[in-house]
């Protein structure tokens, strides 16, 4: 299965969480690019994210942003 432009967006965005802490969450933006916002509302329909425009990691999220950044680390 190619990575397709869509799941591009939901890695970058699901790599910008902290995972250091569950307090912190993301805020996307109206004005953000539509891609963005696109991949915040897939996310969130999901479950891996709280709310549709950001929010904070669901257990489910918490699980696949380790994955997003070790095949980060791994690949970089």
């Amino acid at each position: 299965m190619p990575i397709t432009p869509a799941m591009q967006e939901e890695l970058d965005l699901l790599n910008i969480f902290n995972l250091d802490t569950t307090q912190q969450g993301i805020k996307i933006h109206h004005t953000a690019a539509s891609g963005r916002i696109a991949a915040g509302q897939r996310l969130h329909a999901k479950g891996l994210i709280t709310q549709s425009d950001g929010g904070y990691l669901t257990p489910l999220g918490q699980q696949a942003v380790e994955h997003v950044k070790a095949l980060v680390a791994l690949l970089g």
